[in-house]
Parts: structure tokens; C-alpha cells; sequence
């Protein structure tokens, strides 16, 4: 598929948790909600940033959704309501390309339901 032909129209967002449970929990939550149809949960990765005016260094699991960007405002919010941090991090980038399957795919199964 060309890119022209999916561009700005799926993007893939990704945050992180402190726990495995917690990106696993979150990852389901998502999935069920059909805000993503599908969740991955990667880790442990080591995470090193700024927090409370101090350099903190923590080991994190990164959760990383693929779906419409018609859906990515909702599933912002649900991050939002669903997360332990107080500042989770939220980043979205748009998918440029791929097959026509799995785009079909993404876009059926958050319309599901």
C-alpha cells in the first residue's frame, strides 16, 4: 500500500507503566474497549528522565497500540483515566504504510462491538 494512500489515517501510540502487570492490565483494558485492536507490551526497558526536579532512573514497560487516528483521541483519554502515573506518557506517530490486510483489520476491530 502506498503511502499516499494511508497517511495521517492510523497511527501508532505508545506509553509506558512501572509494572508488567500494570502495561498488561492497561493493554487489555484498551483492546476490550476496541480503542486499539491489538496491545504490545515490551520490556523491561530502562527509562532515564527528569521528575520531581531530579534526574530519576527507573525500570519501565512500554505499551505500544496501533489504530485509526480517528480513535486516538479516546484512547488518549482512556490512558488518561486508566493510568498510575500522573504524567503518563502519551505519544502518537502516524503509520505511513501497510498491508491492506492488517489496516483493514485495525479499522474493523475498533468498529466491532
Amino acid at each position: 500500500m502506498a503511502s499516499d494512500d494511508v497517511a495521517h489515517e492510523f497511527c501508532q501510540v505508545m506509553t509506558t507503566c512501572s509494572a508488567r502487570a500494570d502495561a498488561e492490565t492497561l493493554g487489555r483494558s484498551v483492546v476490550e474497549a476496541r480503542l486499539a485492536p491489538c496491545a504490545q507490551v515490551e520490556g523491561p526497558i530502562t527509562s532515564t528522565f527528569w521528575w520531581d526536579g531530579a534526574v530519576q532512573v527507573e525500570e519501565e514497560w512500554r505499551v505500544v497500540f496501533k489504530t485509526p487516528t480517528d480513535r486516538y483521541a479516546a484512547l488518549a483519554q482512556h490512558i488518561l483515566d486508566h493510568h498510575a502515573y500522573d504524567v503518563p506518557e502519551i505519544i502518537s506517530l502516524p503509520i505511513l504504510a501497510g498491508t491492506p490486510d492488517y489496516l483493514g483489520w485495525m479499522r474493523t476491530e475498533t468498529r466491532a462491538g
